[in-house]
């Protein structure tokens, strides 16, 4: 009898192991690493054109100083590189104006903008700075008979920011300053200094996909 009840005793021991064993290799594995997740970030990158409008104002210096004020509105067209957070761009632009009252001695007709960019992307936040060459379009007049159209080239600093609000598209405002230095207009000759200063929105549209996708694992990964 006492055999007989050990005999069953090791059997449920090694049944109750046996069981735990079993158990143990079913369990579901626990891997080290999660699958990876992707998120969507703004791309910069590609061709883009877009419109512009605002407002600015003319500073010319001769005999006294003046200012000359008014509206205007245009195009753009430029490409844009991305790398990481930079980007980098050139562009044109190409601007009707109205910088004047009818009659007023210093009227600027229009204006065009060629520069490079410089600029840091936060996702679809887009800062820039940008600079190179401006041509301006002004009429000079001094009476009927003393009045006199002229382009003048200079240089012209700026900077902008830029949002992407949708697939492909992005609104921006941007302030630029534009230097002409002295230039001789009228029959007299009269040396007048120029400056001009402008504040505009800007509405653009890019060529491409909008967004990459971007990779990684979780940072708390469990161990198996």
């Amino acid at each position: 009898m006492k055999k007989n009840f050990l005999f069953l005793t090791a059997s449920l021991l090694a049944l109750g192991f046996a069981s735990q064993a079993s158990a143990a290799d079913l369990r579901t594995p626990v891997y080290s690493k999660a699958p990876p997740m992707v998120a969507a970030i703004y791309d910069w990158s590609g061709l883009y054109i877009g419109l512009n409008g605002g407002g600015g104002s003319s500073h010319t210096d001769w005999n006294g100083s003046a200012h000359s004020t008014g509206g205007t509105i245009g195009g753009q067209v430029g490409y844009r590189w991305q790398a990481a957070n930079w980007v980098f761009g050139l562009e044109a632009q190409g601007n009707w104006a109205d910088f004047g009252k009818s009659g007023a001695w210093n009227h600027v007709d229009g204006f065009g903008l060629f520069t490079g960019q410089v600029g840091y992307a936060w996702n679809n936040v887009l800062w820039y700075a940008k600079g190179g060459a401006a041509v301006v379009d002004n009429s000079w007049n001094w009476g009927q008979a003393n009045s006199q159209d002229n382009t003048k080239w200079g240089g012209t600093i700026g900077t902008g920011l830029e949002i992407g609000f949708a697939p492909n598209w992005s609104v921006g405002v941007e302030y630029n300053h534009v230097f002409l230095g002295d230039q001789d207009v009228g029959n007299r000759r009269n040396n007048v200094n120029q400056d001009i200063d402008m504040g505009l929105v800007r509405l653009n549209y890019k060529f491409g996909g909008p967004v990459v996708a971007r990779y990684w694992y979780k940072a708390s990964s469990l161990k198996r």
